[in-house]
């Protein structure tokens, strides 16, 4: 008989993106993360990373042992909803956009007195070791 699981959308999987509530999708496959966060060997980081999208291809990338995979199992609550529409493209948050933003607009001029100094700096040097 077949075991009946709990089917998600990616868009109700990707709302869970926190330290405190996180859940990846492998391969189709939904996993509550949120109490490995802490041992896992390439870092929490890597897994809030992975939210919002299905990381199946990192996940292989990372080599995970037959273990790992074993192990994941613990943490699996559901399934994507086939029926659901297209896969989200992942959100950034605004203020990453407002960083990436500022420091592509930041002007020459200010860019510019550092790279007099290291000029000068060279010069000087050059100027230097030739007098000796």
């Amino acid at each position: 008989m077949p075991t009946l699981t709990k089917l998600f959308s990616m868009e109700e999987a990707a709302e869970h993106n926190t330290k405190d509530d996180c859940w990846v999708v492998i391969d189709g496959k939904v996993y509550d993360v949120t109490s490995y966060l802490d041992d896992h060997p390439g870092g929490d980081d890597v897994l809030l990373s992975a939210t919002g999208k299905d990381a199946k291809e990192e996940f292989e990338d990372a080599g995970h042992s037959q273990d790992a995979r074993d192990e994941m199992e613990k943490y699996f609550v559901g399934e994507l909803d086939p029926s659901a529409a297209t896969i989200p493209e992942p959100k950034q948050e605004k203020k990453d956009l407002d960083t990436i933003q500022k420091i592509k607009d930041l002007p020459l001029q200010y860019w510019a007195a550092p790279i007099a100094v290291v000029g000068i700096s060279i010069v000087v040097g050059f100027l230097y070791l030739r007098k000796k």
